[in-house]
């Protein structure tokens, strides 16, 4: 029978009609109660899954980033998604792209590859761009590593999707237009809007597994991975679901994405020839992000729920902070106000203290400030300094940037990296900063990125993401006992 949920108690359907019957007949002088006290639930990491530049699946992607390989590669002309027009278009619009250098995802058959005659090429798939097909390959890993596919109605109910993206398939968007120029709008797909909207990718895992509780997507720029996460956590604490299959996805190489991100000068252009060495975090040889693309999705759980079904841990989500820098529309304050109340709050929910925290996957996007960017790599640099003085400046804490690897990954970022964060609790290592080979002046001996992957006892990460309007969003995990 179909349950209805109310505080602590299940109520049918039927009975629940008598329970609002009798709530509502009170008369209309006598005051409401408070509402029922909703007690916070303890929320654990069961499933991952992971579509990157790095490769297609986590162990892939995991091994290629601590072994310090790199998924930049050069900008080809296929890369531009512009099929639609005419050669000496696509030409001429390749020429004026000053960046072409991107972090593609690995395409084919074979192993680590995403596979796209699976997930995107098939008669079934016309109403599925990209950025869903990412979505549903890492939430499709996620899920069988969680071994959680709910055949029970009650379970469906319980379990739902918070998956968020960027910008949806702006490729989809170039195309349709073209025929506006071209004088053949009949010719627009039924399936356009399908394909463009951010909450598809949740619709469409929602669909595939029939999971019928919270179907949401945040929409929060490069913090739109974090954000969705962070709100699942919360939908499982307040009780609204028991499971939630969380994370960001993005898929925006295309010609009009990069060259938007061009002409805010926002992208890397120093390193066109050497494709490699283009995205450098915190190094004094950056000059801009290199545009990425994939997918992370994580299978978020209710403790008691993981521990009755007998499910893996792999972390307990400890802490979710928020903020708003409220001062610039990209350029984040010089004294990353807006990053240390994120991390603050974060920490202040898990019950940890500051010192507690071995390993922080930092949001820095291989930006400098005199660009228009998502945020100075310095200036959160200066917020973690300010945040976790004392372990910050002995070496105790370690922090690196994964965007070397990656490049930036847009709405997908926070989730990607927070799997980072997981994974390194999980493995005793912290993950190097790739690129990494002239420090900025900020940096001294005793606080420094990690240019190696480093083994090391990791009982507490955070995974920090910013974006675009100044929009903050910290994650805190930490191990987790039997108890």
């Amino acid at each position: 029978m179909s349950m209805l949920f109310y505080g602590s108690r299940r109520l049918s359907i039927s009975r629940s009609f008598y329970f609002y019957r009798t709530i509502s007949s009170s008369s209309p002088s006598t005051p409401f109660p408070p509402p029922p006290t909703v007690s916070s639930r303890r929320v654990v990491v069961t499933g991952l899954g992971m579509v990157t530049p790095l490769g297609c699946g986590v162990d892939k992607t995991w091994k290629n980033l601590i072994e310090g390989k790199c998924g930049v590669r050069g900008l080809c002309l296929e890369d531009l998604k512009m099929s639609a027009f005419d050669k000496e278009t696509q030409l001429s619009t390749f020429d004026q792209l000053s960046s072409k250098v991107a972090a593609i995802v690995p395409t084919g058959t074979n192993p680590g590859e995403f596979n796209q005659d699976i997930w995107l090429n098939s008669k079934d798939n016309r109403s599925i761009a990209r950025f869903i097909a990412y979505a549903l390959c890492a939430a499709d890993e996620a899920l069988k590593d969680s071994n959680w596919f709910p055949t029970e109605q009650e379970d469906k109910e319980r379990t739902g999707v918070s998956i968020g993206g960027g910008t949806g398939s702006i490729s989809d968007i170039l195309d349709s237009a073209q025929l506006i120029c071209e004088k053949r709008l009949r010719r627009l797909s039924p399936f356009f809007i399908p394909r463009i909207l951010i909450n598809m990718a949740s619709g469409h895992v929602s669909m595939k597994y029939g999971l019928q509780g919270p179907n949401h997507a945040a929409v929060t720029a490069c913090a739109t991975g974090a954000h969705s996460i962070g709100d699942a956590v919360r939908m499982i604490q307040f009780g609204d679901a028991d499971v939630m299959v969380a994370g960001g996805t993005e898929s925006s190489i295309d010609a009009l994405s990069i060259a938007g991100f061009c002409r805010s000068r926002a992208l890397s252009t120093k390193y066109n020839s050497t494709p490699q060495e283009a995205s450098r975090p915190f190094d004094t040889g950056r000059d801009g992000f290199v545009i990425g693309e994939g997918s992370g999705v994580l299978v978020l759980e209710e403790f008691e729920h993981a521990k009755n079904r007998g499910a893996k841990v792999y972390a307990e989500v400890r802490g979710y902070g928020m903020s708003g820098d409220a001062y610039h529309i990209t350029q984040p304050p010089s004294d990353g106000r807006g990053a240390i109340l994120a991390m603050t709050h974060a920490i202040r929910q898990s019950g940890l203290h500051p010192s507690e925290v071995d390993y922080i996957n930092a949001h820095a996007t291989s930006t400098s400030l005199g660009k228009i960017h998502f945020t100075g790599d310095a200036i959160e640099a200066t917020a973690i300094k300010t945040m976790f003085f004392d372990p910050a400046i002995s070496s105790a804490l370690a922090f690196s940037s994964t965007k070397g690897a990656v490049g930036h990954l847009l709405g997908a970022a926070g989730a990607v990296e927070a799997i980072f964060a997981v994974l390194a609790i999980q493995h005793g290592i912290a993950p190097l900063t790739l690129n990494l080979t002239k420090p900025d002046p900020l940096f001294s001996d005793g606080f420094m990125p990690l240019t190696a992957s480093k083994e090391m006892p990791i009982r507490v990460a955070m995974s920090n993401s910013f974006g675009f309007g100044g929009t903050n969003a910290s994650l805190l995990f930490s191990s987790t006992g039997s108890d």
